[in-house]
Formats: structure tokens, sequence, C-alpha cells
């Protein structure tokens, strides 16, 4: 009996043995390696052409029959078809789209968990390969002259006065999404721009006449004025304020002073001595001109003027009008005035804080006499100077023209140096200001650099730096066109780091451009500006020499 158990015991064992199921260990199934024209990376690449070869490697071979369900090309939310092919036994699968790529576009390669090897292995995890394509550096549209498309500028940048502006009041809009808002300061921009557009013959000048008498009358009869200033925004229906901010619902003095440096210009403009139409005109913007009390913006009769003052929260922002920015031309229109004028005392307290104005800094080998360091956004050197002449202005502080020419170099040379590496940026992409961004509105500069282009910024700095200028107005004409040029010219901004292209326009910036332009080609409105009595005499009161 013992004997046939010890024989029994191996036979089960060998029995049990032979039933236990065999374990498989399953093999691991993972992407190990993109690459794209042949450059390996991990989940993004920069600077792709428009017909990309791309390679996804495997820990193993891939079941052909998931890849089509389970490797998607996609252009946002829209799948894009593509070829594909196989390598290394079916581990490698080379992606290649159908059609060619959008330049400045960005696309990605979604991997999903369908995705299963040969041995029908789930891969590990889900992958997202992100892909930012090149410029094309074909031209967009056919070349002309340098002549013929400052031209082009010009004028599609007036339509959005002319074109645009508000049909009741004329003034500018503050934006092309802004309905019955209208900017005080834009449309101060904008008269000086009909001016240009009757010079070069886009309007003729009854009708540009016409349309500023409209403008003046509404401002005159239908604005809310404080103490003779106006508003940042308006209802362009009614003359009501709009609020710009909680506490500002009241005078703007900055913004008073770029409408009156536009209606000044119009005034030496139109000049007839005989024609009714502009002898009214002449008499309306002297009645606003003269009715802003310049003084009374000291606050209590401060040494400094003051930027807001609201009828139902006073002084509260409390912001004084100083220097170095865009708000020069306040303090000179302020010493211009017959009525309410202010001394030199102001200018040098407020405006110059006695001095501490000068900075005198050097950046990339250009002097910068005031302001801040690597001088700020562009605006600061062209609000002001839109009808404030810069080319022989000096003052005690400063030459305007190296102020300015500087400025703007220096803000060309930091773009061109990159130090934060943003897509994009060279000698034929510059510029820095304040514009529209992707997450709102920022007043960028070399201090504060989003990766965002402004073309107004290097447009309107033509006269300082006119070959920089111009090999970015050709870059972004020619090589940005069909992205950034739109029914009213260029678009407010744009970032390659982002691949983002705005769809707005600004008064403030389509301004300057116009502008600035014509003052590079025949200096129209720094003439007619400066040739204003008071202005001169203004500027001889606070120091300043312009010839």
């Amino acid at each position: 009996m013992n004997k046939l158990k010890l024989l029994i015991f191996p036979i089960l064992l060998l029995a049990a043995v032979s039933c236990k199921k065999e374990t498989v260990v399953p093999e691991p199934f993972s992407l190990t390696q993109v690459q794209v024209n042949g450059k390996p990376g991990s989940s993004t690449f920069n600077e792709v052409n428009l017909a990309p070869e791309i390679k996804l490697k495997f820990s193993a071979p891939v079941d052909r029959n998931s890849v089509r369900t389970s490797i998607t090309f996609n252009a946002g939310s829209t799948t894009r078809p593509y070829d594909v092919t196989y390598e290394s036994n079916d581990s490698i699968v080379n992606i290649t789209p159908n059609l060619p790529l959008e330049y400045l576009s960005r696309y990605s390669i979604h991997v999903m968990k369908d995705l299963v090897s040969t041995q029908l292995t789930g891969i590990e995890t889900e992958y997202n390969i992100v892909l930012f394509t090149a410029i094309d550096t074909n031209d967009k549209f056919p070349r002309v002259t340098d002549n013929e498309l400052l031209t082009l500028i010009q004028q599609k940048t007036f339509t959005y006065f002319w074109d645009f502006g508000h049909p009741v009041s004329g003034m500018a809009r503050e934006r092309n999404t802004s309905g019955d808002l209208v900017t005080t300061g834009g449309s101060g921009f904008g008269v000086m721009a009909i001016l240009v557009g009757i010079e070069r013959n886009f309007i003729t000048r009854e009708q540009g006449l016409q349309r500023l008498l409209t403008l003046v009358d509404f401002l005159k009869n239908k604005t809310t004025r404080y103490h003779g200033a106006l508003p940042h925004w308006l209802n362009g229906a009614t003359g009501v304020t709009i609020p710009f901010g909680n506490t500002d619902n009241g005078a703007d003095l900055v913004e008073t002073s770029y409408m009156l440096q536009g209606l000044i210009t119009a005034r030496q403009y139109f000049s007839s001595p005989t024609n009714a139409g502009e002898i009214q005109l002449r008499s309306t913007i002297n009645a606003l001109w003269n009715e802003v009390e310049w003084d009374w913006f000291r606050k209590n009769n401060e040494n400094a003027l003051y930027w807001h003052w609201s009828p139902t929260n006073g002084w509260a922002m409390n912001m004084r009008v100083q220097g170095y920015n865009e708000a020069l031309i306040v303090y000179v229109l302020a010493a211009s005035s017959t009525t309410h004028t202010i001394t030199k005392t102001v200018y040098e307290n407020g405006w110059a804080m006695n001095g501490n104005i000068r900075l005198n800094q050097s950046y990339f080998g250009y002097l910068l006499p005031l302001g801040q360091s690597y001088g700020g956004p562009l605006f600061f050197a062209q609000y002001s100077f839109l009808g404030l002449d810069p080319r022989s202005l000096h003052d005690q502080y400063a030459s305007y023209w190296q102020q300015n020419v500087s400025h703007s170099l220096i803000n060309y040379s930091y773009c061109v140096a990159n130090p934060n590496g943003f897509a994009g940026y060279s000698k034929n992409c510059w510029g820095l200001t304040a514009s529209d961004i992707p997450s709102g509105y920022s007043a960028s500069s070399p201090t504060n650099d989003v990766g965002v282009i402004a073309p107004t910024a290097a447009i309107s700095s033509l006269p300082y730096c006119p070959t920089e200028s111009m090999q970015a107005i050709r870059f972004f004409y020619y090589k940005l066109g069909d992205k950034i040029w739109k029914n009213y010219g260029f678009v407010d901004s744009f970032s390659q780091k982002e691949l983002w292209f705005a769809d707005t326009f600004l008064a403030i910036d389509q301004g300057p451009e116009i502008v600035m332009i014509e003052n590079y080609r025949t200096g129209l409105l720094w003439n007619l500006f400066m040739s204003a009595p008071e202005v001169q005499a203004g500027l001889t009161k606070l120091g300043f020499s312009y010839k």
C-alpha cells in the first residue's frame, strides 16, 4: 500500500504542474522617439517646413490595422489626412501630410491609447506631438516700389478714419469692434489722417472740410467737457462720456492734448481767408482750444499738471503728468494757451521732475538722454511728435531728435538681439509698443516683452530709422501680408511665439502710421503744427529751441 502511494504522488504532482496555465509577460509598448525631417525631439517642434516627414519610433511593431484610427494629424479641431509607411518590421511609422501645411500655424499628432502592437498590447500612454510651422518666404503680393508701398499703407490706413469713422460725430472708433464708442486721442490722430488724405488725393479738400466741421460741431455742442477738457471715451452718437475706468469718468488731459494737436494742425491747414467753411472751422477750433482750463488742472495750484479729473470722484486718480512718457504735448499746449496758460516752473517741476527726467544711459551703443531703461514702448516717441517736430527741438534736458532716434534704434536692436529667444524676432520683424496681445492688452517694451510684435511700432518709427523701418514694412507686407494685411491696413499685432494674429485695429495705432509716414515723406503735419504762433510762443516760454 505504501509503495502504491509513493508511485501515485509523483504522477499527481506531474499532472498538477502540467495543468497550470503558462504565465505570459506582455511586451512593453511605448513611443520611444519622434523625428521631424530627421531631427529628433520630444513633444514640440519649431520652424517646421510645410511638407514635413514625421517618424514615430515604437518599442515594438505596431498593428497596422489600428494606426489610422489611433494616430491623428490635427489642425486645431480639424483632422487632416496623411500618408503612412512602415520601417523596421513595423516598429517605425512614417507620417506625411497629404496636403502642404499652412505657414506659421500649429499642428498636432495625437497617439491614442487605442493603438496596439502586433501582440495586441495597448500603448502605455497617450502622446501629443506639436508642430509649429516656419514662415513661408515667398512673396504674398506683387512687388512695388517703396514709394508705392508707403502710399498703399497710407491709403488703407486712412480708410479706418474715413470709411469707419462714426456716422454721426465723424470721430474715430476706439477699435474696429467698438460700435458707438469713440476715442478722443485716436480721433485727434484721425484729424491729421484726414489732412494726409486730402494731400494724397484720397478725398477732396471739401470732403475733408465737411467731415471736420461735423467733428468740431459735435465736440463743441454735444460733448460733455470738464473745465474745457474732454474725456478719454465718448458715445459717438450722443456725446455722453463713457467711463474709461471706475474712477475715470471725466476729464483726460492727455487725450484732450492729442485731439487739440490734431485740431490746431487742421486750423493751420484750412487757412483760406474767404472760404466760409474754413473760417467756421477755425473759429470752432479756437473756441475749443481757448476753453481748456490748463491751469485748473494743476490741482489746487501745484506746480504740475494732473492727468484726470472726475465730476464724481474729483482728483481720486491722483496721476501727475510727468516724464518721460507719451505726454510732452500736454505741457507744450498748456504753455501755449493764451487763456489758461502755465509757467515754465510748472513744466520743470511737473514734467521734468526738477531734472530727474534725465537718464543719459547707453543701450546697444545708443545714448538715451531721457526716461526709463531701454526707452519704454515706442509710442513715447510717436504720440506727442505727430505734430511736435523733433528734428531740431532742444531744451535744457535733451535733443528730442536724438531721444527719438535712439529710442527707436534701441527697440530695434533689442528685437534683433532677442534675449528671450522669441520666434520671429529679427532685423526684419521688430517693434514693441502698446497693443493687443493674446490675453488682452499690454504696453510692450524691452523690459515688458511678451513676444508680441505691433506693426505700428516700426512703421511709425520711419522718420527716425528709415532703413530699419522699411525692412520691417517690406517684411510685414510681402512675407506676412496674407495674415496681417486686411481691410484697414496692418492688423494691430501678432505673435509668432503664440502663432497668434490679431483681427483688431486700434485708432491710436493706425493713426501714427499714416501721419508719421507723411512726416517722413514731406514733413506735412510737423510743418503745420509748428507754424501755429501760440505753439511757437509756448515752446519759447518753456525754454525750447526749434529752428
